[in-house]
């Protein structure tokens, strides 16, 4: 695996959350630069030594609501 993709959402309390696509890796964090850092950890956490991706990607996503 050459890169693991996180969704980043706004979390209810404040803060936001991370969630990897086709890992099972979630963290969660008060900002954007403990986000970064949070979500570095976890995936040296969850990857053998050697086998973890060269690259993480944060990818945001935000939910608008309108009025019809």
């Amino acid at each position: 695996m050459s890169e693991v993709i996180f969704l980043v959402e706004d979390a209810p309390e404040g803060g936001y959350t991370a969630r990897a696509v086709g890992a099972a890796i979630f963290t969660q964090a008060k900002d954007l630069d403990e986000l970064q850092e949070r979500v570095r950890d976890a995936v040296r956490c969850h990857f053998d030594e050697g086998s973890a991706p060269k690259l993480i990607r944060l990818h945001f996503v935000k939910d608008v609501v309108i009025a019809a």
